[in-house]
């Protein structure tokens, strides 16, 4: 190696150790500023300090935010590697080992225990995964890159309200690499408004307590609508030539907008079969007083879905048409055949 050569590694070496240390530098600083912030906003020293002792810049929770793989989905391969066999029957033995406590909370907050447990298994495959990231770490981090620091910024409030509040303690406050956190992966703010302590130990504990995580998931669907005595939606089967403008749009900016496309497709069941929609094995629509919008996960050549007012409360957990999608799937497969 030539000394130029040479020379010039080491200048590089050091160009790149005095940026890892200004970016550092700034992320202390910008630490610093949550602090004061969050003393203003009334929080205790104590628990600012608690809180935020541990913190640290983390280079992957960025990476992932970043770099989301873009893989090109249809709901038909979509489904199988989201609701997989082994996932179905994981559900139904789930489903049949926590009945009553199930019946107890659709009981208690008239949401359907099918329903209950596909949420659950979707989103930490039961429990088993719910992510291990510092939650103030990765909020701290997401708010500090820049790029939608009001929402993480908002969050993480929300977060220290839950430590001030007793629910976990720092040590075990973790979560997704977004701070989505427990077995039914809330985000803080959803915690806040909807986490539930249902074993009544003083504690609305999402983590460690399936008591708890499962009402706080029947909680969320009530307050955003859920009706029990209806399912989410059928499968069905469009005559040819069918006009897409009875089709609910997509590209929707924001679920105010989603609603109004949902207004703007929604129909009764009877003027769905008068325009020659029928179940997928073409068999009529039942004779029910029900309204419905017409789903279109893909296109006019893919799945069609009449979609019930919970399709509703699923999107607004997550306005994803597969994800709401998948709930219903796999809430039908765990309800038939009957356990």
């Amino acid at each position: 190696m030539t000394k130029t050569l040479s020379a010039l590694l080491v200048s590089l070496c050091l160009a790149s150790q005095t940026v890892k240390a200004d970016d550092q530098a700034r992320f202390d600083s910008y630490v610093e500023v949550l602090k004061a912030e969050a003393l203003e906003r009334g929080y205790t020293p104590a628990l600012i300090e608690k809180a935020f002792s541990t913190v640290k810049f983390k280079k992957k929770v960025i990476k992932q935010d970043k770099n989301q793989p873009e893989i090109v989905e249809t709901l038909e391969t979509y489904l199988p590697k989201r609701v997989p066999d082994w996932k179905v029957q994981r559900a139904r033995k789930l489903y049949k080992e926590n009945k009553e406590l199930l019946d107890r909370i659709s009981k208690d907050f008239g949401v359907q225990g099918r329903f209950i447990v596909a949420l659950w298994g979707l989103e930490s495959s039961f429990g088993r995964v719910q992510g291990g990231y510092p939650v103030i770490s990765s909020l701290v981090t997401l708010a500090f890159d820049g790029r939608r620091e009001a929402l993480y910024k908002r969050q993480l409030w929300a977060a220290l309200d839950i430590l001030k509040d007793g629910h976990v303690n720092v040590d075990n406050f973790k979560g997704s690499w977004a701070g989505a956190m427990g077995q039914s992966q809330f985000m803080p703010t959803s915690f806040n408004s909807y986490a539930v302590d249902y074993n009544k130990d003083g504690k609305k504990d999402i983590w460690t307590s399936k008591e708890d995580a499962l009402a706080s998931i029947a909680n969320y669907l009530k307050s955003v609508g859920w009706n029990d005595s209806l399912t989410w939606g059928r499968q069905v089967k469009l005559p040819d030539d069918f006009p897409s403008q009875y089709v609910l749009k997509r590209g929707s900016k924001n679920h105010k907008q989603w609603l109004e496309f949902w207004r703007d497709s929604e129909r009764s069941l009877q003027e769905w079969q008068s325009l020659g929609v029928r179940r997928a094995d073409g068999t009529d629509l039942p004779k029910v007083n029900i309204s419905a919008a017409l789903v279109m996960p893909d296109d006019m050549n893919g799945r069609m879905y009449l979609a019930y007012n919970n399709y509703k409360a699923l999107m607004n957990w997550n306005r994803s048409y597969y994800f709401a999608t998948s709930v219903g799937y796999l809430s039908d497969r765990i309800g038939y055949p009957k356990i």
